[in-house]
């Protein structure tokens, strides 16, 4: 499978578990938040406002409202940006429309008029619970795929892009404003206080699914067969690090290994550890975070302006100095050592005297950044890409202007 191949796999796996998503929110609005008067945030609270006020069904106001919201974003933000958005709202658009039709039953005031049932009696504040839990690993699965219901995502979006707020701030005082108007159709605060708690639910299950699925743990193996379990974890595919320690008990030498995976593979991990070593000192830690390769990428906000990093594959610092010079403030110009790559260690000494496609392709595998090499008459290499790939793109320029030009064209 070549690598579009993969790509089109991917989008349609998002744009499926997006589906999916949408389905389970519009689930939790349907059943439980609609025939008992409950109000969420975001644009399905605004609807369901409307449907309590004027009967007007909760699907009409979402796309009319959000139809309009995307028109802005489309100039604002771009329609790269929101084309999962609009395909979320459409799919959200004809749920809410099923799943009334589905659910719907006759009145038995009046048969001629449809209302959708309560299916857990009267209890609001279960209908309330149920509502916020659907509609958290509703967004769950929209945000684990790229994805986005629109409705106060776009609105803080545009928000933060001019003003110096933050995407939750903004977010949150939208859902108070539209929680807190439904006392003017109820005029009952008990009403305001659910759809406050639904809102707390909602937000809490979306973390936690988002957390959950993302957990891992760290192992700290101690072992007096410490080479063998490395090599076993390195062949499952996880990375492991051997520190060194000292037993104070016995004031002896002793290998620490460390290795952090994902909780699902914790147990296959037990089983290997005992397999080799039974009788090892094991301690296994939850990671709250884990960012870098096999794992997250860092996600944080950088209120200095961002500069794309380039390795030069070099610690001639001539070379660096004019390198910097000529490609200016809008790139971070890193030396091999200011990477990490210290050719005086055997592993990365290997580097030294390879070809410049080679030694920058060994950058790029071992550290991810982009790299280049100067050659004395001046002539420059360039790789880049994804460092996971099997094979880098590789460009070649007749001196460092050329590379300047050539990376300000693909801004």
């Amino acid at each position: 499978m070549n690598a579009m191949q993969k790509k089109v796999l991917l989008e349609m796996k998002d744009y499926f578990f997006i589906a999916v998503g949408v389905m389970l929110y519009a689930t939790g609005v349907t059943l439980f938040m609609l025939p008992y008067g409950l109000t969420t945030g975001g644009v399905a609270g605004i609807s369901s406002i409307v449907y309590y006020a004027t009967g007007v069904e909760v699907q009409v106001t979402y796309i009319a409202i959000n139809s309009i919201l995307l028109l802005i974003a489309i100039k604002v933000l771009g329609l790269k940006f929101i084309i999962k958005t609009l395909y979320a709202v459409a799919v959200m658009t004809f749920s809410l429309w099923l799943f009334q039709r589905l659910a719907e039953q006759p009145s038995p005031d009046n048969p001629a008029k449809m209302i959708l049932p309560k299916l857990i009696g009267d209890e609001a504040f279960m209908a309330c619970v149920l509502a916020g839990i659907a509609e958290g690993l509703g967004l769950a699965f929209c945000f684990e795929n790229n994805g986005s219901t629109g409705g106060t995502d776009i609105i803080a979006l545009i928000v933060n892009k001019y003003r110096q707020m933050t995407l939750g701030t903004v977010i949150m005082v939208c859902d108070i404003i539209i929680i807190s108007s439904c006392y003017f159709v109820f005029h009952d605060w008990y009403k305001v206080i659910y759809g406050f708690v639904m809102l707390i639910i909602c937000s809490i299950t979306l973390d936690y699914a988002i957390r959950r699925r993302h957990q891992s743990v760290q192992f700290m193996i101690f072992s007096r067969n410490p080479e063998a379990i490395a090599d076993a974890i390195v062949r499952t595919g996880h990375g492991v690090t051997i520190l060194d320690g000292t037993g104070w008990f016995t004031k002896t030498n002793r290998k620490v290994v460390v290795s952090i995976m994902r909780l699902r593979d914790q147990i296959s991990m037990l089983r290997m550890l005992k397999n080799i070593d039974p009788y090892a000192f094991v301690s296994m830690t939850d990671a709250s975070g884990v960012w870098g390769e096999g794992f997250d990428a860092m996600k944080v906000g950088d209120r200095q302006k961002k500069r794309r990093i380039l390795v030069c594959a070099t610690n001639n610092m001539i070379k660096i100095d004019d390198a910097r010079a000529a490609l200016g403030d809008s790139y971070d110009v890193r030396s091999l050592l200011e990477v990490g790559c210290d050719t005086r260690q055997d592993f990365y000494s290997v580097i030294l005297g390879q070809a410049p496609v080679k030694r920058c392709s060994f950058v790029k595998k071992f550290f991810g950044f982009d790299c280049f090499y100067l050659e004395r008459s001046g002539r420059v290499t360039f790789v880049q890409g994804n460092y996971e790939q099997a094979e880098y793109d590789v460009e070649e320029f007749d001196n460092l202007a050329a590379l300047k030009l050539y990376l300000d064209s693909k801004k």
